[in-house]
């Protein structure tokens, strides 16, 4: 479908209100504005995640580094037109809905659980909980993540007010898991030791690092 976007600002929403496809007004801050815009809070860091990642692959990184990056490059371009179709998708109300109209749904979720097996394996398993960070590229992943959790909440509110395809928060719901397994799996491959969480810790200590 061609898309073409002739202006940016259009003043329409000036007075707090916008709209959804099909041309419903609502305020900017109603529910479903709230769970679509915040799943495009966690596509732009995805888009931040991706760009740093873009850099190790123009590095010209070699072994297994520079496999990591171009894998991680092929899921996050994958992931960040999923969750634009997803966004889509929460900002069409029922009644709404048009021929053609993408759903995220069991295929997608999944592809997730796929996704998380397969870089599993290259995994250990956990003997402590893992503090954000890993490398920039696993940072921002991790950040992803915690937004990603909000974007559920943010749809499953939604959901108590109005009728939403469940299928929607169940791909978040797997999404943050595959977005925590990734941020341990580009820390593995880019050689980035993890921080591990010491129970209690004191100022002084020298906090634990897992290689």
């Amino acid at each position: 479908m061609a898309i073409r976007i002739n202006r940016v600002y259009t003043r329409t929403g000036d007075k707090g209100t916008t709209h959804l496809v099909g041309g419903d007004e609502v305020r900017k801050d109603s529910p479903r504005i709230e769970a679509f815009g915040t799943v495009d809070e966690l596509n732009a860091i995805l888009g931040l995640a991706r760009t740093f990642n873009e850099q190790t692959i123009a590095s010209g990184a070699t072994g297994r580094a520079g496999e990591a990056a171009r894998e991680i490059e092929t899921i996050l371009m994958g992931l960040q037109n999923e969750l634009f179709d997803l966004g889509s998708q929460l900002a069409t109300p029922p009644g709404s809905e048009y021929p053609g109209m993408l759903v995220v749904g069991d295929a997608e979720v999944t592809g997730l659980e796929k996704c998380i097996d397969r870089r599993q394996e290259d995994l250990k398993p956990l003997e402590s909980f893992i503090l954000p960070g890993g490398g920039t590229v696993a940072a921002f992943l991790h950040q992803a993540r915690t937004v990603c959790r909000r974007a559920e909440r943010r749809v499953i509110e939604l959901s108590h007010v109005e009728s939403i395809d469940t299928g929607a928060i169940r791909y978040l719901n797997r999404l943050s898991d595959l977005l925590f397994v990734l941020s341990r799996w580009v820390a593995l491959h880019s050689g980035t030791p993890e921080y591990l969480w010491e129970r209690g810790l004191r100022l002084g200590r020298k906090p634990a690092r897992q290689e």
